[in-house]
């Protein structure tokens, strides 16, 4: 593999984009940025960029698009992108994907790399809505994944377990569906130019990964 690496993940609510995004990280040695810690990062150095999406977020408002590519854009100038990057949670629509393809044309080259995490929608729903949160402490478990001692109650504290309204599954196939007409001209834009990897996110942490350090090691 070449030294520098510069490659987007993709992947609906649930799809475990994060997770794989962080091993891709610690393998490459590159950041994983995500569109969350960038928010948190410029709002709390107070940066000019940071101030004006606190506007937008304070306000419970999406931050527009030119402000998210402009903090991307930072962000990908600090030291730590010298290697490469790994994109999560951007570009999110193709007004931003165009707008990214532009400034790394001008400035760090092409990307190099798109991985779509593809798992059915009913597995995405039955990951999503298994989530459960302590009342008292705040603890996270899963009724298949990571499932109580005693059910509905917490091991640490005893506390109910109860589920969040996001992780009910009406507001889950929402976010879906919010994923899929967003984001799906974007995989569709990077598979016309041939960037796109399809991952079978179905499977293991560990199986996912080898498939994706199977491509990893595939690239020129």
């Amino acid at each position: 593999m070449s030294s520098t690496r510069q490659i987007i993940i993709v992947g609906p609510p649930g799809s475990g984009k994060g997770t794989q995004a962080d091993l891709i990280s610690r393998e490459l040695g590159i950041p994983h940025i995500s569109t969350g810690n960038i928010f948190r990062e410029a709002i709390h150095k107070d940066s000019e960029l940071g101030a004006t999406a606190r506007s937008f977020v304070e306000k419970g408002e999406l931050v527009p698009d030119h402000i998210v590519t402009a903090l991307v854009l930072e962000r990908i100038k600090e030291d730590d992108c010298r290697k490469g990057f790994i994109l999560d949670g951007y570009p999110r629509n193709l007004d931003q994907a165009l707008d990214l393809d532009r400034n790394l044309e001008i400035s760090d080259g092409p990307l190099d790399l798109v991985l779509n995490m593809v798992v059915e929608r009913g597995e995405l729903v039955r990951r999503l809505t298994g989530r459960r949160v302590c009342r008292k402490c705040g603890a996270v478990y899963h009724i298949v994944f990571k499932p109580a001692l005693v059910a509905g109650r917490c091991d640490l504290c005893g506390g109910e377990l109860y589920q969040r309204s996001d992780d009910q599954s009406e507001t889950v196939n929402k976010r879906l569906d919010v994923f899929e007409k967003q984001t799906g001209p974007v995989i569709g834009h990077y598979r016309r130019r041939g960037l796109v990897r399809d991952i079978d996110g179905s499977c293991s942490r560990d199986e996912v990964f080898q498939a994706i350090r199977k491509v990893l090691n595939n690239l020129k």
